[in-house]
């Protein structure tokens, strides 16, 4: 029997955002709901009631509501929300003015600095009317070459005030990488700090800011924000101005303009690994409602939390993150290595800001375990009453490591979403149990279901994870899509009216999913589909394998899996390795599972927010051309696998 690993406790439930939810559903509405179950059913059968509800508890500020909550409905790809609601997103990102921290940062060791609410408020207000005095106006983009800082916050919130369109992505970039994405938007304003800290050591970001500001025609102005330096020079970057220069220190007020719900407030970019990367373009009023939903009711983010995510500017998270401050809380950022000056240096953080919700990858909980970190025994995490895990699925023994090694009485959420709709489909709740390996359950108001090939329902099985009803935060569109057939495209083709995220999961007796990595990375030999995480979770368990990667190698009419594997600690990969490892994948999995070759490597490539790209080692392994390398965050680890002569062997 399946056994839960935490339960929630009844002053837990009874003290929950969801609870009150629940309650204010009932009292207003006159329903008798007396579970998640059916809060659930509810949300995704009654949205025009559903969403409404949220904003009112949430307490979304804006100028004017709606005089429709959903029009095209069946249509999901023409769903529009809330038409006829005025609002402004970084307004109710701002609410607050008081001396409450609002946000505090760590530069990795070297760096720590607080804002609170007032002076959050105060800066915004100073760069604002910095930024209308130079022209950019509703509709500009103005664009973030930044570390994890306040500065990129306040500059997100004075751009978005304004009603211009905020992107970004984190100074380890290459030139490449990021024209690629900036050049489609043409920005007007880019911001950029003069560096970054890295493993302790000082990262210079101007000289690639000048190349990127030189292939950037639209660009009129450059703010250089001082991080690694007190006064860099700026002397060689076009349209350069120092951050202290460009503000307006007078302005105490800020004009927030007031804007349609879908009005476009952020664009991000899909990771680019197999072609340009896409800018998807997300609206101001469903980003900020979901957010609101995701934190207030799923995290149970209060305004007496400290809520903390490792992330860079350059992934979704960042954005998921910021939206916290619309709920009053305090938002803990860090930038920099999560392993320097040790391997628990997230947890001093953790300890010494007083976080009660910490965020991280599934990669990082596995490299601490393979550390043989113990935060319980090292650190009082006393405060802490939330675990998030995001990037990749958490391997059911790192839900083993956390509760045994970090802390029981914890809610260990295991979330997944993704860019494309800048939020999660399936994420944590305080009212239920934690089960081993699982997802607690589908997000309120997104109609999640498990498809086989053919579009048929599945339960306990597993197939493509798609979403059969619109939603406020999917893309208003893809930029420069002006007939949005890219962007239908690349979510509805596959099913009829249907939302195909590209995940390979599984429903689970407790209504919980398991994720088993990307469906376009299933591997089928022999015709059967296998989820590379299946095999992952079997691999990394062994204690000689630091991490791995499968990928499917056309062969003889059919398929066969290839495995690469890290070592730990110099080791050198022999027979005896090799047969530990398939005997472990074929008494925990099955046949299928174990692979044709299993090969050792120095490094595996991954995306900037650190995901593995199985699908650029599999196009690797067949040369086939590779597009844009500069997505990666380790490009050299290619090498390793170009030209490998025992993959031409039987």
């Amino acid at each position: 029997m399946n056994l839960p690993l935490w339960s929630p406790s009844p002053t837990r439930i009874i003290d929950a955002n969801l609870s009150r939810f629940i309650a204010r559903v009932n009292n207003n509405l006159n329903y008798s709901i007396q579970n998640y179950s059916e809060l659930y059913n509810w949300s995704i059968n009654q949205p025009e009631e559903f969403w409404p509800m949220v904003w009112r508890f949430t307490q979304v500020r804006s100028s004017k509501l709606w005089d429709e909550v959903l029009s095209h409905g069946k249509n999901i790809p023409e769903a529009r929300w809330f038409g006829g609601a005025k609002l402004n997103f970084a307004e109710n990102l701002l609410q607050r003015r008081d001396d409450k921290a609002a946000l505090i940062f760590w530069g990795e060791d070297q760096v720590k600095r607080a804002l609170s609410y007032r002076e959050l408020y105060q800066q915004v207000a100073q760069l604002a009317a910095a930024m209308r005095t130079q022209g950019v106006t509703t509709g500009d983009r103005v664009v973030g070459f930044m570390p994890n800082m306040p500065e990129t916050v306040i500059a997100m919130l004075a751009t978005t005030s304004i009603g211009a369109i905020w992107s970004s992505c984190s100074p380890d970039f290459g030139v490449n990488g990021a024209v690629e994405r900036f050049s489609q938007i043409e920005p007007k304003l880019l911001f950029t700090a003069d560096g970054y800290w890295f493993k302790g050591q000082k990262i210079d970001s101007l000289l690639r800011a000048t190349h990127i500001t030189q292939q950037l025609p639209t660009l009129q102005h450059v703010v250089v924000i001082p991080y690694i330096e007190s006064q860099p020079s700026i002397a060689t970057v076009p349209h350069a101005t120092h951050w202290h220069d460009f503000i307006h220190n007078s302005a105490t007020e800020i004009e927030f303009t007031q804007l349609p719900f879908d009005h476009p407030l952020y664009i991000l970019y899909s990771s680019g690994t197999t072609g340009l990367p896409k800018c998807i373009v997300h609206g101001a009023g469903g980003t900020l409602l979901q957010h609101l939903k995701e934190l207030a009711l799923h995290t149970d983010l209060k305004a007496e939390d400290r809520i903390f995510y490792f992330t860079t500017c350059g992934w979704m998270m960042w954005n998921w993150l910021v939206s916290s401050l619309a709920t009053g809380a305090t938002v803990l950022l860090y930038d920099g290595s999560p392993f320097h000056p040790h391997n628990e240096i997230l947890f001093d953080y953790a300890e010494q800001e007083q976080a009660t919700i910490f965020g991280t990858s599934a990669k990082y909980l596995s490299a601490l375990e393979k550390s043989a970190a113990k935060p319980n025994q090292t650190h009082n995490l006393s405060s802490l009453k939330t675990l998030l895990s995001t990037g990749s699925p958490l391997l059911p023994e790192s839900f083993d490591f956390v509760y045994r090694d970090i802390k029981q009485e914890l809610l260990l959420a295991s979330i997944s979403g993704g860019t494309d709709i800048i939020s999660c489909f399936a994420l944590g709740n305080p009212l239920l149990p934690v089960y081993k390996g699982e997802l607690q359950c589908r997000g309120l108001g997104m109609k999640v279901a498990i498809y086989n090939e053919q579009g048929k329902h599945l339960h306990q099985q597993q197939g493509e994870l798609v979403c059969e009803a619109p939603a406020p935060s999917m893309p208003i569109g893809f930029w420069g899509d002006a007939d949005g057939a890219r962007y239908r495209a690349a979510y509805f083709e596959r099913f009829a009216n249907t939302w195909a995220h590209g995940d390979y999961a599984e429903l689970t007796e407790h209504d919980g999913l398991i994720i088993y990595g990307r469906s376009d990375t299933v591997l089928n030999p022999g015709g059967v589909r296998i989820g590379t995480a299946e095999i992952y979770r079997q691999v990394e368990q062994l204690p000689e394998i630091q991490e791995s990667i499968a990928v499917a190698q056309q062969w003889h009419d059919d398929v066969r899996i290839i495995l690469f594997v890290i070592l730990k600690n110099g080791l050198t990969l022999n027979d005896a390795l090799i047969n530990t490892i398939k005997t472990t994948l074929r008494n925990h999995t099955t046949p299928r599972h174990v692979p044709a070759k299993i090969i050792q490597v120095g490094d595996i490539p991954r995306t900037r927010s650190g995901k593995i790209v199985e699908l650029t080692v599999r196009d690797l392994i067949h040369n086939r051309p590779l597009s844009n390398i500069d997505a990666l965050a380790n490009p050299e680890a290619l090498e390793f696998f170009r030209n490998i002569p025992t993959l031409e062997l039987d």
